[in-house]
């Protein structure tokens, strides 16, 4: 086990929500980012603009947060969702927060879109957040560092009630027709945790999570790590490359698609460099220790 490789985000073909994807739709903002229809709009405008053969939803990374009590700046026409004011002090009240209710809020709305743009024949991605990112809507980022600093166990208690309720959130994407689940978590990366809290996080909560997600990813998706977070669990020791070999200059998208029922997890592209092939046509596989 060698130190934790950096991954740099140099690259995004991918805008996203932006005046310039979002003009001429006619929709109200931030009304749009609140149900399906429109979110389907969005979606659609979006890959219509990268040139991409999927759709992604969310727009934002505060859907989970959200469901589970966070107080949100819904945004506008260029930005998204983003959190706004912490409501626990504590990870004892983030503990004691209720679980997602999948019928209900935006979390309802985006699986509501998932499954109509997987009925009219869209390739459909769908991002799940990290717990880093998910507790920095919950509380304030300095406190759950200081927490995680100071009490490692109760916090490996926090990552096992996240754990369980992006289990579950995977498990409805995969009811609602996901092709290719898409996990980021921006606030929990190696430049901003540090390799210590990074190897420690890998052990308490990526390792026992990604276990839980390769037993429930089925021929029917496949589920797409974050580069950065497949360096830290390569590099710490819990998971290896395995290589398939596919047609070179294949789109790494049609290769995912290709893969899905033979491999369960991938990591090595992020789905920001939309239109990206694989020269040598090597798919790799993250299989877990």
């Amino acid at each position: 086990m060698g130190d934790i490789r950096e991954f740099k985000c140099t690259y995004s073909n991918s805008v996203g929500i932006s005046a310039e994807t979002t003009a001429g739709l006619g929709l109200q903002f931030p009304d749009a980012y609140m149900h399906s229809d429109t979110m389907q709009i969005l979606s659609k405008a979006i890959r219509k603009h990268d040139g991409s053969e999927f759709c992604l939803l969310p727009f934002c990374r505060t859907i989970e947060a959200e469901s589970m009590g966070a107080i949100l700046n819904y945004g506008d026409a260029n930005t998204g969702p983003r959190a706004k004011d912490p409501i626990c002090a504590t990870l004892d009240e983030v503990i004691s927060l209720p679980p997602i209710d999948f019928s209900k809020k935006r979390i309802h709305e985006v699986l509501d879109a998932v499954r109509s743009l997987k009925n009219e024949g869209e390739t459909v991605c769908l991002e799940i957040t990290g717990p880093f990112t998910i507790l920095n809507a919950l509380m304030e980022p300095r406190l759950v560092f200081k927490a995680y600093r100071k009490n490692r166990e109760k916090m490996k208690l926090v990552f096992d009630k996240l754990s369980d309720e992006l289990i579950k959130y995977i498990e409805e994407g995969k009811k609602a027709g996901t092709d290719v689940f898409i996990f980021s978590d921006s606030a929990g990366s190696l430049d901003i945790l540090g390799p210590k809290f990074l190897t420690n996080a890998v052990e308490d909560f990526y390792d026992p999570f990604l276990r839980r997600v390769n037993d429930i990813i089925d021929d029917s998706c496949i589920f797409l790590l974050c580069p950065k977070f497949t360096y830290a669990v390569i590099d710490t020791g819990h998971a290896e490359f395995v290589e398939h070999q596919l047609s070179p200059g294949i789109d790494f998208m049609k290769a995912m698609l290709e893969m899905k029922g033979t491999v369960k997890i991938a990591g090595q592209v992020c789905i920001k460099n939309v239109g990206v092939r694989l020269s040598n046509g090597i798919f790799r596989e993250i299989r877990m220790l």
